[in-house]
């Protein structure tokens, strides 16, 4: 069994912003795949469906962004997913608009729902697929909020929607075959 975890805060208050940008690859990913996400025990919406003959649980934790370990780790447990067979959609505000990196493992690399994750977990050993989203003008705490928060332009959710499509190819990749195959694929 597989989990597939698209990291974002909840609330109107932060759709289309690009701290959201894993929701909303996950809320693509269901569609394709006729995965209906419900609320749960577990602080996060969560449903069940197939994936190359694999049984996946998509998870949208409600913890927001910092304590997402909160709601992934739980439902792990519980339906005994072990962390390689976790994947973790996510923004990187390091990485360019519209670049995509699938990776097996690593660090959270100042990604605080990453971090929270692997905290939770005890393992940095699941497969992540993020986003670029750019990076602010400055680097000070207020003006990095006020970007990851802030909504994509019109010109930016151009980009982003290709990059959307092969993010939830990449995940359905790692589903089907490897970590390794969909980062020959779709990174990039």
């Amino acid at each position: 069994m597989y989990m597939v975890a698209g990291l974002g805060n909840p609330g109107r208050k932060y759709v289309n912003t690009r701290h959201n940008i894993g929701f909303d690859v996950l809320d693509a990913f269901c569609a394709k795949n006729d995965i209906r996400l419900k609320p749960s025990k577990f602080k996060a919406d969560i449903g069940l469906g197939e994936v190359g003959g694999e049984r996946v649980i998509a998870v949208k934790p409600m913890t927001f962004m910092n304590l997402s370990g909160e709601a992934v780790a739980p439902v792990a447990a519980y339906y005994d997913i072990p962390p390689e067979n976790i994947i973790v959609i996510s923004d990187d505000k390091s990485m360019a608009l519209g670049k995509l990196r699938t990776r097996a493992c690593g660090s959270a690399g100042g990604h605080n729902g990453l971090k929270s994750i692997i905290m939770q977990l005890g393992s940095d050993n699941f497969p992540r697929v993020k986003l670029g989203i750019g990076s602010p003008e400055g680097e000070s705490h207020d003006e990095i909020c006020g970007f990851v928060l802030g909504r994509f332009s019109k010109e930016e959710t151009e980009v982003l929607t290709d990059t959307a499509v092969r993010a939830v190819l990449a995940v359905e990749e790692i589903i089907k075959t490897d970590v390794k195959e969909a980062v020959r694929l779709y990174n990039g």
